[in-house]
């Protein structure tokens, strides 16, 4: 149970940071970790992202829970179409069906459309010995042999590995790197550390406001710190902006983020007790509400559900 007085870390979202990662960033991501696949498409006829058909295709597939899949229609050099499908498995433990479920969608695809299908998997999880690259099936005599390119991402939190990530120019080396330390680091003090010093990457590489802005809700995304770190890697970016003659680019953006956050939750648990016990209580409430943090506004919010009184939401 979530105490007033206690102050976790955030729970890192990994789904959602990557949705929007692959989608903003789908050629960097493959000229990044799959460069061979990146040269053999044609990019100026551009690409497509195929979210809807690919619902509809394994929709009613049984196989568990999906993490950021991604299908997307290219066209390759030969002039031919090709369809790439990117799963990102995220979760924290392996999952002993993946390489079937890679089978059973690459599958289902192909024979919905009668394209050629391109299985992508990108594992984030810290297993190093989860490592699936096919998948096999046989009865009597009749079998199935389905391989899949495979990244491990904590193969490059290596000596080698990681100073080539810092090194590279390509903008999704950020979001990899992200996902990594979100991953791989438990202290709060240290993460904020590297939250830190991967927004001054950004700046470092010169990208334009707009790239920054978006890398950093990734970032910022996969990330997360307790408020009162929060509060200091913002204090520490503003002065850090300062210094690059780009003031508050990220940090009032984020301060305005925080912003409407807070004020969308304050509104909500404000018309929950205004429904459940009177406008009354609500508006004797509201100062009180208004002026808490966002980890007091979510505690109260759930203790709502259960709360006889008013008074048992705050104890």
């Amino acid at each position: 149970m979530i105490t007033e007085s206690a102050e976790p870390t955030p729970r890192s979202d990994h789904d959602s940071p990557w949705k929007e990662a692959l989608e903003g960033y789908f050629p960097e991501f493959l000229a990044l970790l799959f460069p061979r696949i990146h040269a053999d498409i044609d990019w100026s006829r551009g690409y497509q992202f195929l979210d809807k058909e690919f619902q509809q295709i394994v929709r009613d597939a049984a196989t568990g829970r999906r993490y950021a899949d991604k299908l997307v229609g290219v066209h390759r050099r030969d002039g031919q179409p090709a369809w790439v499908l990117v799963h990102v498995e995220v979760q924290g433990e392996p999952e002993t069906a993946f390489a079937e479920r890679m089978f059973v969608y690459n599958h289902k695809i192909r024979d919905a459309h009668d394209v050629p299908v391109a299985s992508l998997a990108v594992l984030a999880d810290t297993d190093p010995c989860f490592r699936p690259e096919h998948y096999h099936d046989d009865l009597w005599g009749c079998s199935v042999d389905f391989r899949f390119p495979m990244v491990k991402l904590i193969d490059w939190d290596t000596p080698e590995g990681w100073p080539a990530l810092e090194a590279s120019d390509n903008p999704f080396a950020l979001v990899v790197m992200a996902q990594i330390r979100a991953k791989s680091t438990k202290d709060a003090e240290t993460r904020k550390a590297w939250k830190f010093r991967l927004i001054r990457l950004m700046y470092d590489r010169g990208y334009a406001r707009t790239t920054i802005l978006e890398l950093f809700r990734v970032i910022d995304w996969m990330i997360r710190l307790p408020r009162t770190l929060e509060d200091a890697f913002l204090q520490e970016l503003y002065t850090y902006e300062e210094t690059k003659q780009m003031p508050y680019v990220i940090s009032a953006e984020r301060f305005g983020i925080e912003k409407g956050y807070r004020q969308g939750e304050a509104d909500l648990l404000l018309w929950q007790i205004e429904n459940k016990f009177g406008a009354d209580s609500a508006a004797a409430l509201r100062e009180r509400i208004e002026a808490a943090d966002n980890e007091r506004l979510r505690c109260w919010s759930a203790r709502i559900l259960t709360a006889d009184t008013p008074d048992a939401i705050f104890h």
